[in-house]
Parts: C-alpha cells; sequence; structure tokens
C-alpha cells in the first residue's frame, strides 16, 4: 500500500510536477512556452510569462540551480526584445505587445491570431518578476533586469486605449483593434495596474473608471461579492498583487478587499457544485472548480434520459453557466491562498479519490468530467488528454503564495506594480496612504 504523503510533501510534489512542464515544454533555442502539450501547438506568450515567473520559485525550492534559471531567462528576455515588432503579419508583436499564438521555432505570428492586450500583460508581469528575483551582479543577471525593465517601457499602453478609454481586447494587422474592450471585473485587472505604471506610455485614469463602471456586484448562495463567472479571472491578477489590505475606491465602498472578494469567489464555487443544479456527476464538497478550460464536446448526448450538452474550450462558469460538469483541478489549486480549508481536502480528493495525476508527467491533467462517459468505463468519466502552460503555471505559482507569500512579498518592490496601484486609487494595507 502506497503511503500517503503529508500536506506539504504534496504540495511540494505538485509545484514539481508542475514545474516540469516548464522545464520540457521549453524551446530552449528561444524560450517559448508551448500552449498545451498537443503535438504540434505553438507558443503561448501568456504562458511564457508564467514561466518567467515559476523560475525563481523553483530556484527556491531547489527545483532547477539559479545558473541554469538565469540561462533560459536571459535567453527568453533577449528573444523577445529582438524579436521584430511592426505591422508585418508575421511579427512577433507591434507596439511592445505580442501575438497570443506563436510558432515554437520561429516565434512568429500563427493562426492569423490578435495581439493580444492581456496574454502581453502576462508576459510583462512574467519579466518584471525575473527582474525584481534575479538581482546578482553577474552579466546575465544585470542583462535580465535591463531586459526586463525595457521590454515593459516600451509597451504603449496608450496605444491600445485605441482612441477609447478602457483598454481594446486587441488588434490584428488585418482588421485593426477589436471592437471589445476590458470593461467590468476579471483577470484585466491585472493589466490596468501595468497600464498605470508605466513611465512612457501610461494609461489614462479615465481608462480605470470605465473598466470599473461595468462592474457586477451580486449576491450567489447568500454570498455578497464581485461577480465574474470563471473561477480564473478572480486568481491570475493575484500571482503577482498582494491584495491583502489594500482597496481601490469600488472596494472602500464595500469594506472589503479583492482578496477577500476571491475568497467569496471560491466559496460560491463549492456551494455550487454541493447544490448541483443541473444534476452532473462527481459535483460535491470536494469536487467543483469551474473555469475557462477545454472539455469533451462539442457534441450532443441523451444520458440517463437528459438531452446534455457537452462543449470545447469555452469560458465556464458559476452560477450562470456555461456548466457541462466539466471540472478544473488547477483552477482549484490556484484557489489555495483565498480559502485552504475547502481547497486542500478537494486536492487530495483529486489525488487519492479520483486520480488524476496518475501516470502523468505534469501532475493534475488539465481537465475531467464525470458526467460524460468513456469507453473505459472510468467511474470518472473523460479526461482531457493535455496539460496546458497557463495551467500548470498559476497552480506552481499559487502554491508558493499560500506557504510563503513569495511572489507577493517580490513584487511589493517593483516600483511599477506600486505606481500602477496608487495611480489606480488603491491604497491601505502595505501599499500605505500615499
Amino acid at each position: 500500500m502506497t503511503r500517503k504523503l503529508s500536506t506539504e510533501a504534496e504540495l511540494i510534489l505538485l509545484q514539481r510536477e508542475s514545474f516540469s512542464y516548464f522545464m520540457h515544454e521549453t524551446n530552449p533555442e528561444n524560450g517559448l512556452v508551448i500552449d498545451k502539450s498537443a503535438p504540434g501547438s505553438p507558443a503561448s506568450i501568456a504562458a511564457v510569462g508564467l514561466g518567467l515567473s515559476a523560475y525563481p520559485v523553483a530556484v527556491e525550492r531547489g527545483f532547477i540551480s539559479r545558473s541554469a534559471a538565469v540561462r533560459r531567462v536571459v535567453v527568453t528576455l533577449r528573444f523577445f526584445w529582438n524579436s521584430p515588432q511592426g505591422t508585418a503579419p508575421d511579427a512577433t508583436g507591434y507596439k511592445g505587445f505580442y501575438y497570443h499564438f506563436l510558432d515554437m521555432s520561429t516565434g512568429r505570428r500563427v493562426w492569423n491570431c490578435e495581439l493580444s492586450t492581456i496574454d502581453s500583460a502576462f508576459f510583462l508581469a512574467g519579466a518584471l518578476t525575473a527582474g525584481r528575483y534575479f538581482d546578482g551582479s553577474t552579466a546575465d543577471e544585470t542583462e535580465i533586469r535591463a531586459l526586463a525593465e525595457n521590454l515593459y517601457l516600451r509597451a504603449d499602453w496608450q496605444w491600445a486605449q485605441a482612441e477609447g478609454a478602457a483598454v481594446s481586447l486587441g488588434w490584428t494587422p488585418e482588421n485593426g483593434f477589436s471592437p471589445y474592450r476590458w470593461k467590468g471585473y476579471d483577470e484585466a485587472l491585472l493589466l490596468y495596474i501595468l497600464g498605470f505604471g508605466s513611465p512612457t506610455h501610461p494609461l489614462s485614469v479615465s481608462s480605470y473608471a470605465e473598466w470599473a463602471a461595468a462592474y457586477q456586484w451580486e449576491q450567489s448562495y447568500g454570498i455578497d461579492y464581485l461577480y465574474a463567472g470563471s473561477l480564473f479571472t478572480h486568481q491570475l491578477s493575484h500571482i503577482w498583487v498582494d491584495f491583502r489590505g489594500i482597496q481601490d475606491t469600488f472596494m472602500r465602498t464595500k469594506g472589503l478587499d479583492y482578496f477577500e472578494n476571491s475568497r467569496r469567489a471560491t466559496l460560491v464555487q463549492q456551494k455550487y457544485a454541493i447544490d448541483n443544479p443541473r444534476g452532473f456527476s462527481g459535483f460535491g464538497e470536494c469536487c467543483w472548480g469551474i473555469t475557462a478550460s477545454d472539455g469533451p464536446g462539442p457534441t450532443s448526448l441523451e444520458i440517463n434520459g437528459v438531452q446534455r450538452e457537452f462543449y470545447d474550450y469555452v469560458a465556464r462558469g458559476v452560477p450562470y453557466g456555461p456548466d457541462d460538469g466539466t471540472i478544473a483541478p488547477w483552477v482549484v489549486v490556484a484557489s489555495l491562498p483565498f480559502a485552504p480549508e475547502i481547497v486542500l481536502p478537494t486536492i487530495d480528493y483529486f489525488v487519492h479519490q479520483v486520480g488524476l495525476k496518475a501516470g502523468n508527467p505534469y501532475g493534475f491533467k488539465a481537465t475531467f468530467n464525470p458526467t460524460f462517459p468513456e469507453k473505459s468505463h472510468n467511474r470518472y468519466g473523460w479526461v482531457s488528454p493535455w496539460h496546458f502552460g497557463i495551467n500548470e503555471g498559476p497552480m506552481i505559482l499559487m502554491i508558493e503564495n499560500y506557504r510563503s507569500g513569495f511572489l507577493w512579498q517580490l513584487m511589493r518592490d517593483c516600483p511599477f506594480i506600486v505606481s500602477g496601484l496608487r495611480r489606480a486609487g488603491f491604497t491601505g494595507g502595505w501599499l500605505g496612504t500615499s
């Protein structure tokens, strides 16, 4: 009988397994990280940013030597600094932002994808993290700091406002700016903080007011909170920014902070799973976590007399859906700092009852769906065949924030983050009153 690991040992193992994704799914020649483990997948710039943030944690935890991490980080930052910026349809980026997906070998745009403002923000946050951590006097560490700062300073946030207030979701050389803008609470909180902190091309103050004007304050299962359906939207900005005790204008009116709000959103997720209004298999106290993710669809099946719609990749959410019974274990792990009392038992359930790590090289697969029938008659149903970089990174980083607050402490000293928070109207706590 295999001896069960302690909670601390289980978390360390999960961090190490998740970090293995970045060790083995990264092109060592340019630092690009594959979007998902499917053969032929392109790189995701968000995954690159998460990888850059993960290297400092991995050094601290002994998963990689400092010298090996420095080599990987400097190669990555050099590539992005020197990669083609311009309006050519196969460039790597433009105006200091980057295309969502890039060819793993050449680093050029693929799939006619958009120049993504939010994914560029995750990349830049990763670069700044590396720049804060690698503070040595060697030539490579000095270069990392210079490249990280210059990459951040090159981003033209004013251009990304597309002659409006709120930031555009993206741009393509074929069609210009997306008509959609970042309005209403979601993962773009980080984007606005980075945009405000820029000393070269800062966002106008009106952009934050435009974004916050679309907030939805709601009550679900007796819990009042700032609503965003997919659970990841309550997590990703928190990887880099410690929101405990600091408030912007909106949160001051509610008497709480974004950290507490994310805790409430996490509790709503569990309560929704216990309630299980759509009657999916498996949902319960230790089986929850609904977010933007892949799934077993698209298809429609009749199961036990009920016609069910199953989706592929879609922004699943709680409590309004879409929901097809697909659970994402990674998003539960990334909720660890907010509600460990419900997250730790759920991780234990996923590991020991569902067996979601068994035989997988990088820990948890992205998703599973107990309602969707599998020919193997696995009682836990369909399991995603893939791992995603944007799933692996948050697990490493939020486990660490739970265990030590390492990323939060590191980025408290980032002047661009501090300036961005203050320009967005945040005060209190570690940030002070000025």
